[in-house]
């Protein structure tokens, strides 16, 4: 394993700002807010202040802070955080991401899940953690197809070996959530227990399913309904053309800027009426920024078309194979995918903790942090 600090050449950053001075701008029609995609003005002053105004030194001290490190495993280089807990009984807690994230998107969670005493918490509810990258996102690099989900699983159980964590719990939510949930199929003698903040399930056609369904559960299916008639057109699009994708994503910052704020703006609290009404600017700019230094817009969008498999079976409704070790959920009610408990029973017979929020969306950790790290510290402690 090799140390690693974030250290951008000023080079870069100068050539972000220049292509964001000489952006092509699209006609735009009237008459619409966000549902054709991005308004042009909105997208115009957030790319402006992004230009001039956003500073991606500072997101550089705030996370060179933190240990990082490279390490190779399957061919590839897995960036990663690991920040050890003040208390040496801490739970060792791997962090997984997904699309569009990172490991920035952990920002306002890695102090108070560490260190609790220091942000008005019990100390027995410490945790060590291990935040790493996945193939092809962010420092992790990507040279060959074929990271899959399992694959990614099989890699994170690489990790936790390394690093001599013997027990250790799983969370996620997006592609982390499924990542965590194979993991704990993968490696149930390490995996001591899961918690997932985005938990996909699907009717399988059998009508017993449907039966006595309450308001709640129609407006779930209605909803899953709903974003596959107009919320997956990215999904399809990165599951079958990644590789065309990453030729715009990779050479226009603002392509890139609006292929994510787009999503910032979908899959957080309803409530919400542009994305920094949920979230800090400066966070969302510093995942986009994160995306376009590293040129990682199109080989991010290579992990859809490689599990694909994966995500057909998913929706079919086919049961999964049977999971061994404890599993918590937190449902946020903006998140893009919301769960019928009856059907997460039938595909997770181990769900030992369920959480309903009344606010909150898709980026949990970003958006609602001290609800996630709550719900994180209420489950490891019901084990």
């Amino acid at each position: 394993m090799e140390p690693f600090q974030i250290n951008i050449p000023q080079v870069q950053l100068d050539d972000l700002r220049q292509r964001l001075a000489n952006t092509r701008w699209p006609a735009e029609l009237s008459g619409f807010g966000w549902e054709r995609g991005v308004p042009l003005a909105y997208l115009q002053e957030l790319a402006e202040y992004w230009r001039t105004s956003f500073d991606w030194r500072a997101v550089e001290e705030e996370f060179n802070r933190y240990p990082q490190f490279t390490t190779e495993i399957d061919g590839e280089r897995i960036h990663f955080l690991h920040v050890r807990s003040p208390e040496p009984d801490a739970t060792p807690l791997l962090l997984s991401h997904g699309w569009p994230g990172g490991f920035l998107e952990f920002a306002d969670v890695i102090g108070p899940l560490t260190n609790p005493a220091a942000h008005g918490g019990d100390p027995a509810d410490a945790f060590h953690l291990v935040i790493p990258s996945i193939p092809g996102y962010g420092f992790s690099t990507l040279g060959s197809v074929g990271w899959s989900v399992p694959r990614v699983a099989g890699a994170w159980a690489q990790l936790m070996a390394q690093l001599g964590y013997d027990r250790y719990v799983a969370q996620g939510g997006d592609a982390g959530s499924v990542i965590s949930q194979v993991l704990g199929l993968m490696d149930p003698e390490h995996v001591q227990a899961i918690h997932i903040n985005m938990l996909m399930t699907f009717p399988s056609g059998d009508p017993a399913e449907m039966v006595d369904l309450s308001e709640t559960d129609v407006a779930r299916l209605q909803h899953l309904g709903a974003f596959d008639a107009d919320g997956s057109g990215y999904m399809k699009i990165q599951l079958t053309r990644p590789q065309t994708l990453g030729y715009g994503l990779t050479d226009s910052p603002v392509g890139q800027l609006a292929w994510i704020v787009e999503k910032f703006q979908a899959w957080t609290d309803a409530s919400a009426k542009v994305p920094e009404d949920a979230i800090d600017r400066d966070r969302i700019l510093a995942l986009v920024t994160l995306y376009w230094l590293t040129a990682t817009g199109g080989t991010s969008a290579h992990f859809y078309y490689d599990g694909a498999e994966d995500i057909k079976r998913a929706v079919t409704g086919a049961s999964p194979p049977p999971q061994s070790v404890p599993v918590g959920v937190a449902v946020f009610p903006a998140d893009l995918f919301l769960p019928l408990r009856r059907l997460a029973d039938r595909d997770i017979p181990t769900i030992t903790h369920w959480t309903e929020f009344e606010r909150g969306g898709h980026f949990a950790a970003m958006e609602v942090p001290e609800l996630l790290v709550k719900d994180i510290r209420a489950f490891v402690r019901s084990l």
